[in-house]
C-alpha cells in the first residue's frame, strides 16, 4: 500500500509538472512580441564594435535588447551572400548560430527570406545568383529545399523558430520576373512552396506574407484580394511602417496603420504584426512617442490579433553601418528611444512625465531596476515605498544621474521618491 502511495504521489507531482509545463508554454507563446531585427549585429562583433547598456557598462547587444525589453529577433537569410559586411553575411550557417544565441536567451526568433544573395525590397527582387537560369519548376524545388533546409537545420540545433516569412517586403511578388504580380499564377506557386516547406518542418511554425507601407490599405487590399483570389496559404500578414520613408511625421499617418491592421483582420481573417519599424536615431523624443504609438495601435487590433512590433536594427549605429533609423549612440549606448519597448502597454508606463524620472524595465521582474534621472547631478537620496507608505528600500547616489539598482520585491505598485539637494521627484513602477 506504501509503494502505491508513493507512486500515486509520483505521478500527481509529474502532471503537475508538465501542466505547469504547458500553461508556461502557453504564457509565453502568447507574449506580445517586442522584437528586434540584428541582421548586422555578428559582423559588428566581428569587426570590434563595442556595446554599452545605458549606464555605460560595456554588455553583450542582446543582453541589452533584453533589458529593454525585447523578447523576439528577426534574422534575414540570403542564399549565396557575399562576405561585405554590409550588404552580405546572414548565410545559413551565420543565421543558425545567431538563432542558437537569441533562443539560449529566451528570445522567439523569426526567419525572413528574401529569396536573395543580398537585399530584397519593393524595388529589387533578385534571383540568387545560383538561380537564375533555372526553369519555372526548378525555382519551386530551389525555393523548397532551401526554406525547408534553413528551418530544419534551426529545429534540429533547438533553435525552431515561432515564425517564417516567406519573402521581404513582396507588393510587386519576389524572384523577379517569374514571380511578380504581373503572373500571380507563378507568384502564388511560389509563395505556397514556402507555405508547404515550412509546413514540413513544423506545423507549429507560423507563415507571414509581408509587405511594406503599412498605411496603405489600398496596396495590401490590392495584394491580398489576389493572394485570396489565387488560393495563397498564409497564417500572418506582416507590414513595414517608416514615417521617415513616408516624407513625413508618424502623427499624420499612424491612424492609417491602425485602420489598415484592423481591416486586415476583419478582411482575411488573419492576424497581424508590425516586423519593421523605425525612425531617426537623431530624433529620439519623436522616435520613442512613434514606438509607443505603434506598439499601442497593434495592442489594440481586437480579440488579441495584433501580435507585436519589431525594431529593424536597433543597434546598427550610424558610424559602422550607415544607417539612420537605428536607436544607437556614437557612444555605444542605445538611445532612451529604445526605452519605448519598456512601455507597460496594460498598465504603468515607465516614465513619470511629471517629474521626468524614468524606470525601466517597467513592469520589473527582478535583477536590475534601472533608474534615469533626467540628468540631475549632485547627491540624491532614492527612497522606494510600497503603496501602503511602508519604506521598502534606501540608496544615495551621488553625481549619478543614472543607477542600476539590484533589487528584490513582492509583485505590486511601488512608489519612488528622490531627494536631490532638496528638490523631490517622485515616480511608480510595477513589480509582476
Amino acid at each position: 500500500m506504501q509503494k502505491f502511495t508513493t507512486y500515486l504521489t509520483q505521478c500527481i507531482i509529474a502532471a503537475l509538472f508538465f501542466l505547469f509545463y504547458f500553461l508556461l508554454a502557453d504564457e509565453v507563446s502568447a507574449q506580445f512580441v517586442k522584437g528586434a531585427d540584428i541582421g548586422w549585429l555578428q559582423q559588428m562583433e566581428a569587426t570590434g564594435y563595442k556595446f554599452y547598456d545605458s549606464t555605460g557598462t560595456q554588455k553583450e547587444c542582446l543582453q541589452i535588447l533584453k533589458d529593454h525589453g525585447i523578447n523576439t529577433v528577426r534574422l534575414r537569410v540570403w542564399v549565396n551572400p557575399s562576405n561585405d559586411k554590409i550588404n552580405g553575411h546572414c548565410s545559413k550557417k551565420e543565421v543558425a548560430a545567431m538563432a542558437l544565441r537569441a533562443k539560449n536567451m529566451g528570445m522567439r526568433i523569426m526567419i525572413d527570406f528574401h529569396y536573395s544573395d543580398s537585399w530584397a525590397d519593393p524595388g529589387k527582387q533578385t534571383k540568387p545568383a545560383a538561380w537564375a537560369s533555372h526553369s519555372f519548376s526548378q525555382l519551386l524545388t530551389d525555393l523548397y529545399t532551401h526554406t525547408f533546409e534553413v528551418l530544419d537545420t534551426l529545429k534540429s540545433i533547438g533553435a525552431k523558430p515561432d515564425w517564417a516569412q516567406i519573402g521581404n517586403e513582396i507588393p510587386g511578388g519576389m524572384l523577379w520576373p517569374d514571380g511578380s504580380t504581373s503572373n500571380w499564377a507563378q507568384l502564388a506557386q511560389l509563395l505556397n512552396k514556402g507555405y508547404d516547406a515550412t509546413r514540413a518542418v513544423d506545423s507549429a511554425i507560423k507563415v507571414i506574407i509581408h509587405l511594406d507601407q503599412g498605411n496603405s490599405n489600398s496596396r495590401f487590399r490590392t495584394f491580398f484580394d489576389n493572394a485570396k483570389s489565387y488560393n495563397v496559404r498564409y497564417d500572418l500578414i506582416g507590414a513595414s511602417y517608416y514615417p521617415y520613408w513616408l516624407g513625413s511625421d508618424y502623427t499624420a499617418t499612424i491612424n492609417e496603420l491602425g485602420n489598415n491592421l484592423n481591416d486586415m483582420v476583419n478582411r482575411y481573417g488573419k492576424e497581424v504584426m508590425v516586423v519593421e519599424v523605425g525612425g531617426d536615431y537623431t530624433k529620439v523624443q519623436n522616435t520613442y512617442n512613434m514606438l509607443v504609438a505603434v506598439l499601442n495601435k497593434v495592442k489594440a487590433v481586437p480579440n488579441n490579433k495584433g501580435l507585436g512590433v519589431i525594431y529593424w536594427e536597433p543597434e546598427g549605429e550610424k558610424s559602422w553601418s550607415g544607417y539612420q533609423l537605428s536607436c544607437w549612440g556614437s557612444d555605444g549606448k542605445p538611445t532612451a528611444a529604445l526605452d519605448a519597448f519598456l512601455v507597460h502597454l496594460t498598465g504603468i508606463n515607465s516614465q513619470d512625465k511629471e517629474s521626468g524620472i524614468f524606470i525601466y524595465p517597467n513592469p520589473f521582474f527582478g535583477g536590475l531596476l534601472n533608474i534615469d534621472l533626467n540628468g540631475l547631478t549632485g547627491s540624491s537620496i532614492l527612497k522606494i515605498f510600497d503603496t501602503r507608505g511602508q519604506l521598502m528600500k534606501e540608496f544615495t547616489l551621488n553625481n549619478q544621474p543614472k543607477a542600476s539598482l539590484d533589487i528584490r520585491l513582492l509583485p505590486g505598485v511601488y512608489v519612488i521618491n528622490v531627494n536631490n539637494d532638496g528638490r523631490k521627484i517622485t515616480g511608480k513602477f510595477l513589480v509582476n
